[in-house]
């Protein structure tokens, strides 16, 4: 486990120490936006330079070299949010389309009016189309996910892959062209390899890290607003119970600012300041909450 005193320099060099993570850890911490050039700065002093949550970084690269999470880390929110985008873009604009360019560069030197590379580039087209709304869906519903979506994207880069293997006509032209065709989808094959990996860790930082700290937040806040709620309940001002007692009793805002002598945009304000005070909106709801707290009596 990398600690925040640990100096950068090593942890960026992770990916060669630590079998299995090819230049993933590399990948991760440029997704945090950390510089090249850190000398032998440690990780926490690099993270503070340049404004990122050294917990998080950490939670994230760890998990990545020895697939466990220390649960009661303090995940930073934003910092999560910078390096999900961060790894959306990588993914759609840069890995993804560099696959395609070279299927289309091996399409090109074909010997042979085959229809099959023109329907396995469809099918890669319908295979990024999947990634593209999983990761539309994780953008706008704050990481919620499924993980059956995470089990057919994969099941559909294996079948992408077999179709290329099994299936990809050979360049019946000059063996130039057809050693150039090849050369080109052993590398498609291989980067597809490679962002399987690189998807699958994703998502299991998404099941183990993301999801947890953001539950973690949300349960957070909803103590917070209950808390808040808490304190605020009886809070409401000598006037603003006067506005409440003739809400109770059914007169309209103009009826209330007559009786009461007050404009009808202060009773609307009243009214609202009332409403989030209490978190009650309907006047059954405020009718209850008056009887309850004595400010009506039962019999008015």
């Amino acid at each position: 486990m990398y600690r925040p005193t640990d100096k950068m320099s090593e942890l960026m060099g992770a990916g060669a120490k630590h079998a299995g993570t090819d230049n993933q850890v590399l990948q991760l911490i440029h997704r945090f936006g950390v510089p090249l050039g850190v000398g032998h700065k440690t990780i926490e002093k690099v993270c503070e330079e340049t404004n990122i949550d050294c917990t998080t970084l950490l939670a994230i690269v760890n998990f990545a070299i020895n697939k466990e999470h220390t649960h009661n880390a303090e995940i930073h929110i934003p910092t999560l949010r910078l390096y999900l985008e961060n790894a959306h873009n990588y993914f759609m604009h840069f890995q993804l389309p560099r696959i395609r360019q070279m299927l289309l560069e091996a399409i090109n030197l074909a010997g042979t009016d085959n229809k099959i590379p023109l329907l396995i580039i469809r099918f890669y087209d319908e295979y990024v189309e999947e990634i593209r709304a999983h990761i539309q869906h994780e953008n706008e519903f704050a990481f919620e996910h499924h993980p059956t979506d995470d089990q057919h994207i994969a099941a559909k880069a294996i079948e992408l892959k077999n179709l290329i293997i099994k299936y990809y006509p050979r360049n019946e032209k000059t063996s130039t062209q057809a050693h150039e065709q090849e050369r080109l989808l052993y590398a498609v094959l291989h980067d597809l390899y490679h962002f399987e990996n690189e998807l699958a860790l994703h998502c299991a930082i998404e099941d183990e890290i993301m999801l947890p700290a953001i539950a973690k937040a949300e349960n957070g806040n909803m103590r917070t607003e209950n808390e808040k709620a808490k304190t605020e309940v009886g809070d409401l001002s000598s006037r603003e119970k006067d506005v409440l007692v003739q809400i109770v009793n059914g007169l309209s805002n103009k009826e209330i600012a007559d009786k009461l002598c007050l404009s009808t945009h202060t009773v609307m304000s009243h009214r609202k300041n009332i409403a989030r005070k209490l978190n009650i909106h309907s006047t059954a709801g405020l009718t209850i909450y008056a009887i309850v707290n004595g400010i009506v009596e039962i019999g008015m």
